[in-house]
């Protein structure tokens, strides 16, 4: 399995940005994709997951209403839509999946990782 996360960038505070993980390897029906993303001395934090094959969709408190995660099945890519980006947004953002369980936030539970992409907001 590969994933290939892109799109991050510097944009000021309120700005979007849209990143984007293409996904190769396997089919993923039965599978969750999830955005994690780590600051500098901070542990990796779930952000945001879509259900491959239902779509059903999970977001941290902290991005709620601010960020959408969709998944395209054709192109088997995830997308994560940033919008009223905060300085407390700036981060390195990984994509990862697993096959779905219950627990989808914990990071050490994930077989698969992209690498990181840096987004980094200006105030």
């Amino acid at each position: 399995v590969q994933l290939q996360a892109s799109g991050g960038g510097l944009v000021q505070a309120g700005g979007s940005l849209r990143l984007s993980c293409a996904a190769s390897g396997r089919t993923f029906s039965g599978y969750i994709m999830t955005w994690f993303r780590q600051a500098p001395g901070q542990e990796r934090e779930f952000v945001a997951a879509v259900r491959w094959s239902g779509g059903t969709t999970y977001y941290a408190d902290s991005v709620k209403g601010r960020f959408t995660i969709s998944r395209d099945k054709v192109k088997n890519t995830v997308y994560l839509q940033m919008d009223s980006l905060k300085p407390e947004d700036t981060a390195v953002y990984f994509c990862a999946s697993r096959y779905y369980s219950g627990r989808i936030y914990y990071a050490p539970d994930y077989a698969y990782w992209g690498q990181g992409t840096q987004v980094t907001v200006s105030s």
